[in-house]
């Protein structure tokens, strides 16, 4: 009898969710109260490995109000820039204490990066992109590296740039909810005083949408709640809402 031909051993590099999953999410919790549409999805491990992505900001305690109903142990990620506003790290401990998250991460930039990129620390004065790339976008790619799908705070109203955000698309094979993609600010308003979240200590000075301290801005009235990010800069995002372009190198 002829042998059996040996199995060959195939590596499997399809992404985990493709856009046809997230087409069929985005039809399933349509229109769905964003709450029980979170508890579904951890309760049926429908997103595999997954986190929260927090910036800390001005708007963060309503999203991780939501994760912490919903299931208090999955992930928050904290990307520490090591040039974010002491008042920022002070309310990221707020949050985390108030809301009980059990998993919170902090992720920092590379040491021997920085030494080698950015030892004055002054990147972000002349290069902004550059900066964001090593002190955001690739400690943030680390930490994902094992993720099979994160959740955004992004919200459609926040800016121009930021218009048709669905609940659930595909970003370089993993999944991305936006819980509160399509809420406006009235709808976060109303969620704050509901449940009498805490603010962001500098929400009342001005500051809108906080990133890091020496690219932050006040926000004038009458505009866009993300102007004072990189104000004076034909920069809008920090980039890691952006895709991965293939064959593209690194920013640095």
């Amino acid at each position: 009898m002829a042998e059996a031909a040996r199995k060959i051993d195939v590596i499997d590099a399809r992404p985990v969710f493709t856009q046809a999953d997230a087409d069929a999410l985005n039809e399933r919790f349509a229109g769905g109260d964003t709450l029980e549409m979170l508890k579904a999805l951890f309760a049926e491990d429908i997103l595999g490995a997954t986190a929260v992505v927090s910036s800390f900001g001005t708007e963060s305690a309503v999203l991780l109000h939501l994760i912490a109903q919903a299931d208090s142990n999955v992930p928050v990620i904290f990307v520490d820039t090591l040039k974010m506003f002491p008042e920022t790290l002070a309310y990221r401990e707020t949050l985390v204490d108030s809301f009980g998250l059990a998993n919170s991460w902090v992720v920092e930039p590379d040491a021997a990066v920085l030494a080698a990129r950015d030892d004055k620390g002054l990147r972000w004065s002349y290069d902004p992109d550059g900066c964001c790339e090593i002190r955001k976008v690739e400690p943030l790619k680390r930490a994902k590296a094992g993720l099979d799908s994160w959740i955004s705070g992004r919200k459609a109203f926040q800016s121009v740039t930021r218009q048709n955000i669905p609940r659930f698309e595909v970003e370089d094979g993993r999944l991305k909810v936006n819980p509160l993609g399509d809420w406006v600010k009235a709808d976060l308003e109303a969620y704050f005083e509901t449940h009498a979240l805490p603010r962001h200590p500098l929400e009342a000075e001005g500051y809108l949408s906080i990133g890091c301290q020496p690219c932050t801005s006040k926000v004038q009235p009458g505009e866009d709640p993300r102007a004072g990010r990189w104000r004076g800069w034909d920069k809008v995002e920090c980039g890691i809402h952006v895709a991965d372009k293939p064959g593209e190198e690194p920013v640095f």
